[in-house]
């Protein structure tokens, strides 16, 4: 690792400070930059995350996408984590924080707001920024292509019904624009771009040309996620200093949530003796959110300016710094997986 990656702990810490006073002394440039979005899609954020993910899909083989279907193992912990436990431990800890252990710092008639947040943040699986926490643990290309996908096509299917269930809401409706727009901006452009560029590579020097390419631009990637970091920060920067106390108490819930679903994926994954690079992207996976339909929903229901659009907000702003503690931690425990 270069000096750059190795200190990237570091970096992201100083881009949510950035954020923070950026946001705070010029609230006119970032109000403009949160204005550049279409379906609760920040049209700027989905360019850095588009960044961060276009490097991984050079490296998805389509002929040997296959071999998915005899490992099913790895697909199998991220699918019964994501739909038959994520989202219910979610509204567990909701109910157990903002209904009793906060009851009394808090507005008790927004807390059933601040649950029905988080358990939306807990009812969708993430889309985009798994494709970064997998390359930085060097996962299998391949498989988490495949996990995602399955992710997503079952979430067209998923995400209501639990939604509604949890909330006890009857007409949960879905944010289709927002849906469709990330896969398409996140999975489809990146890995049609991916694709044609991988072509060219294999075409012009084979595989090593392939490998040459990604590390000359991983770089890049590793600066798309220090902007990414910046940016949410900015965006919400006036918020989290008008309101230090609440962000921090809708942020614990879900930092416990984010590291207890790791570590069952991550635990379970070692039983059942996986390889790292299935192990380390699949337990990733059941951690980190779709926060742009969580907060399109959040919004929809219950309005802009709501407790559930903000922890839906907050939910943001804790995943990063909290992948990347995960991202160390999987990296460091590499040797005991079977290679």
């Amino acid at each position: 690792m270069g000096l750059f990656e190795r200190w990237l702990t570091l970096w992201v810490a100083l881009c949510i400070l950035a954020g923070l006073v950026l946001g705070n002394l010029l609230p006119g440039v970032f109000a403009a930059l949160a204005s550049l979005e279409y379906a609760s899609v920040n049209l700027v954020v989905a360019v850095l995350i588009w960044a961060m993910v276009y490097p991984m899909m050079i490296a998805i083989d389509f002929g040997s996408i296959k071999e998915v279907g005899q490992r099913p193992k790895g697909l199998v912990i991220t699918l019964v984590i994501n739909w038959l436990i994520k989202p219910f431990t979610m509204a567990a800890l909701g109910v157990l924080f903002f209904n009793h252990l906060f009851a009394g710092l808090i507005d008790p008639t927004k807390a059933p707001e601040y649950i029905a947040g988080l358990i939306l943040l807990g009812a969708a699986p993430c889309t985009a920024m798994v494709f970064v926490w997998s390359q930085l643990t060097k996962g299998y290309a391949n498989y988490t292509f495949v996990q995602v996908s399955v992710n997503d096509l079952i979430m067209v299917v998923a995400f209501a019904p639990i939604v509604a269930f949890l909330l006890g809401v009857t007409d949960i409706k879905v944010p289709w624009e927002t849906l469709i727009l990330s896969v398409v901006l996140y999975i489809v452009i990146p890995l049609i771009a991916g694709a044609l560029t991988r072509r060219m590579l294999l075409a012009r020097g084979g595989e090593a040309a392939v490998t040459t390419f990604t590390a000359r631009i991983k770089p890049a990637s590793v600066l798309g996620l220090l902007l990414t970091v910046a940016m949410l920060f900015g965006f919400r920067g006036p918020v989290i200093i008008a309101q230090p106390l609440l962000i921090g108490l809708i942020a614990v819930p879900i930092i416990i949530q984010s590291y207890g679903i790791f570590a069952l994926g991550y635990a379970w994954a070692f039983a059942w003796k996986l390889p790292h690079k299935v192990a380390a992207p699949c337990a990733l996976i059941g951690t980190s959110n779709f926060f742009e339909l969580a907060v399109a929903v959040a919004i929809g229901l219950f309005g802009l300016n709501s407790g559930a659009a903000l922890a839906t907000v907050v939910g943001v702003l804790v995943e990063v710094p909290v992948m990347l503690s995960l991202v160390a931690f999987a990296n460091r425990t590499r040797d005991r997986f079977p290679t």
